[in-house]
């Protein structure tokens, strides 16, 4: 078994509410020197030996990211 990790941010040039959201709240709570807060998705995928770089992609691209608006990258940790 091997630990797949694929994280999924929105594109530089697509809006992300909720990370400004989270920047604007961060000076309000006494974090200052943040400029910009993007906010993405994180999975953890438990895969077997046969579960090739080109499949991760597909899942990657195909279910757990939305193309027109995320990049997303895969790493194995394991």
């Amino acid at each position: 078994m091997a630990r797949v990790v694929v994280d999924v941010m929105p594109k530089p040039e697509i809006l992300d509410p909720q990370g400004q959201a989270v920047a604007g709240a961060l000076p309000r709570l006494g974090f200052h020197g943040v400029s910009e807060v993007r906010q993405g998705k994180h999975f953890e995928l438990e895969v077997d030996d046969s579960v090739d770089d080109e499949t991760l992609a597909k899942i990657a691209e195909g279910f757990l990211a939305n193309p027109v608006i995320e990049e997303w990258t895969v790493r194995r940790l394991s």
